[in-house]
């Protein structure tokens, strides 16, 4: 264009460029544009320079286009715990999340990440005895002893007691998942009654008596949770007590403890008292029906063997014969192998029973029936205090007493093959008192009424409103039977000892 003069752009560039070189504190950044109308920018520009340094622009001259710096994003800041304060906090303030507790297990109200020895759990008046390296936990009363809790009517009847007393221990055994707990009533007063201690133990698997570990070894020569085992404790304390003959008091389960006893030793035992007793009890005539029936068939053959008659019965009588003996084969070899799949079911039963599997069945059960089946074993559920379902879970408290119900039940199942107690009922020959409660729902008073029958010369009481503890619902009248049951057998009975006792 004439009379006008072309005017080139000097632009001063800086290297490094400012995007590989740190910003430099408290500079800006400058932007100069032209006054004239700017170019298009090109289609690919090259990475402007950015950073605090500065271009030089000549003034007048248009620059080249620059973009907008990209957003710088900031390093990102990891929150530092802070070990002085409490959990799920931060030192800048930044709340974490709560870790999670671990739930810990109960078994019927019992915390079961608390569990103790069972001599922590001791009482004042418990003692410790050991047989074959088992602590047997057991506690005894004597005639003799003051009672803390008693009137001036109850040191007269003791003074009472002492002219009238039979002068033979007694050793009291507790059922299936009690302990010396269920005899805590009557201890002290057939202690009166007897004019003698009156010794409770807790057997293996119960109550505070050590855990003893199996660990699976059934090699041992004696298992401390087998009914051998329990009958030789018995009469370990019949030596511990310094006599020749106590008087077993069974409850339940431990009657078959009591019977088995009398079996082994039946010089040691004086009298039995079976509360309840957990036997199963035989029906009668059942042998001398079948007799007569085979004797009326046998009455059916032919006087005359020469008759056509006899002749058909011979012959019958040798086809039924090869029958017979053919059924015989057969029959035993199904008890073999009956017997051989017994023996693989148990040792597939023991298998599980001592897995991981087993603890927590038998936890399961202890937590969902443990206290219902107490409460259910009383005739009147209501009046089971907190006082007796304490006493009840109690050893639920003591290491390893799943492990040791476990092998208890093992030796339970194992035990069942010999010959049962109710084969040999005929055989006692000491005195025998049967008592039992008429709405007892664990083992019917008709079982214990059959059980009676079936022991020669026993006797049997029953007593109303009761359940299945008669020791602890009916203490009164549990004591006024044995009472008079003593008397009959070894002296006078003395009335005015179950009145003041009690």
């Amino acid at each position: 264009m004439a009379g006008s003069s072309t005017t080139g752009m000097r632009v001063t560039a800086v290297w490094p460029p400012s995007s590989q070189r740190l910003p430099a504190a408290g500079l800006t950044r400058c932007r100069c544009s032209p006054s004239g109308p700017h170019p298009p920018p090109p289609t690919s520009a090259p990475p402007r320079p950015s950073g605090g340094h500065r271009s030089s622009v000549h003034a007048g001259q248009p620059g080249p286009p620059q973009p907008p710096p990209p957003p710088s994003s900031p390093t990102p800041r990891l929150p530092v715990l802070n070990p002085g304060a409490n959990a799920g906090t931060v030192s800048d303030g930044v709340q974490m999340p709560p870790q999670r507790r671990r739930r810990r297990r109960s078994v019927a109200g019992i915390d079961q990440d608390e569990l103790v020895d069972p001599d922590a759990l001791a009482d004042p008046d418990s003692s410790f005895y050991e047989i074959n390296g088992v602590r047997v936990h057991h506690k005894v009363c004597s005639h003799d002893e003051p009672d803390s809790s008693s009137d001036q009517s109850s040191d007269a009847a003791a003074t009472a007691a002492g002219r009238n007393q039979i002068g033979l221990p007694i050793l009291l055994l507790h059922g299936f998942g009690a302990s010396v707990f269920s005899w805590s009533r009557v201890m002290r007063p057939l202690a009166r009654i007897a004019g003698a201690k009156v010794l409770a133990f807790d057997r293996p698997a119960f109550g505070l008596t050590s855990r003893a570990s199996r660990a699976g070894d059934d090699t041992k020569p004696l298992n401390p949770y087998s009914m051998a085992f329990s009958v030789m404790a018995t009469l370990a304390f019949i030596d511990y007590l310094g006599t020749e003959k106590a008087v077993l008091v069974g409850h339940s389960a431990g009657c078959l403890v009591a019977v088995e006893a009398f079996f082994e030793a039946p010089e040691r035992v004086a009298a039995l008292v079976l509360v309840a007793p957990a036997i199963f009890a035989p029906r009668k005539g059942v042998q001398e029906r079948g007799l007569g029936e085979q004797g009326g068939q046998n009455q059916k053959v032919p006087d005359n063997e020469n008759s056509p008659s006899g002749m058909f019965a011979r012959i019958w009588g040798g086809i039924l014969g090869l029958c017979k003996h053919i059924a015989g084969l057969v029959l035993k070899m199904i008890t073999a192998i009956r017997g051989v799949v017994q023996s693989l079911c148990l040792k597939a039963l023991v298998g599980v029973l001592r897995s991981p599997l087993g603890a927590i069945l038998v936890r399961w059960i202890m937590d969902k029936f443990g206290i219902l089946g107490v409460r259910n074993a009383w005739y009147d559920p209501s009046k089971v205090t907190d006082h007796v379902v304490q006493g009840y879970t109690k050893p639920l408290r003591s290491k390893g007493w799943e492990m040791a119900l476990l092998e208890h039940t093992i030796s339970m199942i194992t035990d069942a093959a010999k010959v049962p107690v109710s084969k040999r009922l005929s055989e006692i020959s000491c005195p025998v008192l049967v008592v039992t409660g008429d709405t007892d729902r664990i083992v019917p008073a008709w079982n214990a009424e059959r059980l009676a029958r079936a022991i020669p010369g026993a006797r049997f009481e029953v007593i109303k409103s009761c359940g299945h503890l008669p020791q602890e619902e009916r203490p009164e009248e549990f004591l006024s039977i044995v009472e008079r049951f003593l008397g009959t057998v070894f002296g006078t009975p003395n009335e005015q000892v179950i009145q003041a006792a009690v």
